[in-house]
């Protein structure tokens, strides 16, 4: 054979190899999972990102598996281990006591609570952490979120079966669930048995469990159909108790973080059922009843202020607010362009926190434990969001302990828990 027939033959080899791999079929990526407060595709991105190497991000996921880890011995936790049930007397309704009200008189054999119970802002009481479901559920919402974002960057396996048990054992196995409404949430002894500012408890966080869930739903080992069917029958008889029972009107109407928090858990529970209207609804009307009347021209918190940690729940109300924000996003709202009569926005909000965040200037307000690192994670809320000012500050800001996670959750969580 010629040396110009060789080359033809070459070439013609080359070409269908060519071909062929145009026709293969490639591997599909997974779906981006239908988170209500993060972006899916952003995290997506990431984890194709951490897929070819990315030193930083690989950085992050140590810190994240160094959370996730710590869970993997712990728990499951249930709503029916307290001592003693709640005060309708089901072991499976949840019961948390208020935080800032304390003893007034000794215990005695015929007071034993020590009633009656006075109000001291701010200052914990360490009862709370015994005897209720409070301390228990926070680890419920921790962990499922940390292992259900552990296995989706990583795929171990471990994490996503963890997280499935914990939460299976507190939302759906009829010996340990928890029966969906918040009728005995922050009672006060001898004073009430529950009260609506309770629902904060779960306003929170919830909306990281529904996050979780969603990365489970990608296909997580050991979460079935069955699992996401109870978790949405449950989100959606929650959702019904929330908007219906007076506890739920109570602290929709709530002018402070409370309020913020309740649209908060309101849209993404919406979102978590389906109801796309209620949430983008809510979001909308965000705008109007809570950060215009709850944000000043200058952009602090007038309702936080005069508290005796007016750091912490200028920071914590943001929480809701960035939240609520990404929320709008998976909606079509922009609740980060909204600018009220006065100039009021969510932008001013965080740059009224940037000097004592950085550390420029010290907080000119009460605040009984400063924790600079707690407005880092709604720092960096504003920066994706455009804030050219906050961006500048990304820099600056103090790492929350365990590491700065945002890269790999890019949602603002609470950092500096009053719950110890």
């Amino acid at each position: 054979m010629s040396a110009r027939s060789r080359l033809g033959v070459v070439l013609l080899t080359a070409l269908a190899a060519f071909s062929t791999g145009l026709c293969a079929p490639v591997a599909a990526q997974p779906a981006a999972p239908h988170t209500a407060v993060l972006d899916g595709t952003r995290l997506q991105q990431t984890k194709a990102r951490l897929n070819r190497g990315d030193p930083q991000l690989r950085r992050a996921v140590k810190a994240l598996t160094a959370r996730a880890d710590k869970w993997l011995d712990q728990g499951p936790w249930t709503v029916v281990d307290k001592p003693r049930p709640a005060p309708g007397g089901d072991v499976h309704d949840y019961l948390s006591q208020a935080p800032y009200w304390w003893p007034s008189q000794p215990p005695t054999a015929g007071n034993p609570w020590g009633c009656p119970y006075v109000q001291r802002d701010g200052e914990r009481n360490p009862e709370v952490d015994s005897g209720t479901d409070r301390q228990d559920v926070e680890k419920t919402f921790d962990s499922a979120y940390d292992l259900s974002l552990a296995w989706y960057y990583t795929g171990e396996k471990r994490y996503a079966r963890k997280a499935g048990q914990v939460l299976r054992t507190w939302f759906l196995d009829p010996a340990t669930r928890m029966n969906p409404n918040l009728d005995h949430a922050q009672f006060i002894p001898c004073k009430y048995d529950g009260r609506a500012i309770g629902i904060i408890d779960f306003s929170q966080s919830y909306t990281s469990v529904v996050d979780a869930i969603a990365l489970l739903d990608t296909g997580a080992p050991g979460w079935s159909g069955k699992d996401r069917t109870g978790m949405t029958e449950w989100n959606s008889a929650f959702l019904g108790w929330l908007r219906d029972s007076d506890f739920g009107k109570q602290e929709g109407a709530a002018a402070n973080n409370h309020g913020t928090f309740y649209d908060l858990l309101l849209a993404g529970l919406a979102s978590a059922t389906g109801d796309k209207a209620l949430a983008r609804r809510t979001v909308l009307d965000a705008r109007s009843r809570r950060l215009a009347p709850q944000i000043a021209a200058d952009g602090s918190q007038p309702q936080e202020l005069p508290r005796t940690r007016s750091w912490h729940y200028s920071t914590f109300d943001l929480v809701a607010y960035t939240r609520l924000a990404a929320i709008g996003r998976h909606v079509g709202v922009d609740l980060w362009a909204y600018r009220g009569p006065d100039g009021q926005s969510l932008f001013k909000a965080v740059d009224y926190l940037l000097p004592a965040a950085t550390g420029a200037a010290a907080w000119p307000h009460p605040e009984l434990e400063f924790l600079r690192y707690a407005a880092t994670d709604v720092v960096h809320a504003a920066a994706d969001a455009g804030d050219a000012r906050a961006r500048r500050a990304v820099p600056l800001l103090q790492a929350p302990p365990g590491g700065d996670l945002w890269a790999l959750r890019p949602a603002a969580e609470q950092l500096d828990s009053i719950a110890g």
